[in-house]
C-alpha cells in the first residue's frame, strides 16, 4: 500500500506497480486529471487509492468514486511525522454515505493513536495508518513496545464500532 505526495504522479505510477505495489494512492491535489491517474494505476495492475488533505472537501472525489479503492483523508497535513491530528470526522461520515454500498476503503493517514483511532473508526474509516505512534517506546534493541502500541491502537479502534 504506497501514497504517494509527488507531481506530476503518472510518470511514476508503472516504477511503483513494477516494484511490487499492491496499492497506490495519489492526492487529488497533485494533478489536474485525477481521473486519467486512477485509471492509470488501475491500468498497470493495481488497486487505486486518492488522498484529500485536511483543506480539500469530501467532494472533490464524488466524481470518481466508481475508479476508486481506496480514499485516503489526511488528518494532518502532509510532509512530516509526528504532527497534531485534525479532527476530519464530519469528512469521513460524508465519504462513508458517498459511498455507499460501493466496496471502497477509508484509510486515515496522520496522528493516529489509540486516542484518536477511535473517533476516526467511530466516522467510518476503517484502515488506520500510524506512525510515531507505533515506534513510541521503542528501539532496535527493544522493539516489544512496536507491538503494544498497535495492539493498543486496535484494541482502541475496535472500541469504536
Amino acid at each position: 500500500d504506497v501514497h504517494i505526495m509527488i507531481s506530476p504522479v503518472d510518470a511514476y505510477i508503472e516504477a511503483f506497480a513494477k516494484a511490487g505495489a499492491d496499492i497506490l494512492t495519489a492526492h487529488v491535489e497533485a494533478g489536474p486529471h485525477a481521473h486519467r491517474t486512477l485509471q492509470a494505476i488501475r491500468g498497470a495492475g493495481m488497486k487505486a487509492g486518492i488522498a484529500l488533505n485536511p483543506g480539500t472537501p469530501a467532494e472533490a472525489v464524488a466524481h470518481l468514486l466508481d475508479l476508486t479503492d481506496l480514499i485516503c483523508v489526511m488528518t494532518v497535513n502532509p510532509g512530516f511525522g509526528g504532527q497534531k491530528f485534525i479532527d476530519m470526522s464530519a469528512k469521513i461520515k460524508t465519504l462513508r454515505k458517498m459511498i455507499g454500498d460501493r466496496p471502497i476503503h477509508i484509510e486515515i493517514d496522520g496522528g493516529v493513536d489509540p486516542v484518536t483511532a477511535p473517533i476516526v473508526a467511530g466516522a467510518g474509516a476503517d484502515v488506520l495508518v500510524a506512525g510515531s505512534a507505533v515506534f513510541k517506546g521503542g528501539s532496535v534493541a527493544n522493539p516489544a513496545p512496536y507491538g503494544e502500541n498497535i495492539r493498543a491502537i486496535r484494541k482502541a479502534a475496535e472500541a469504536a464500532l
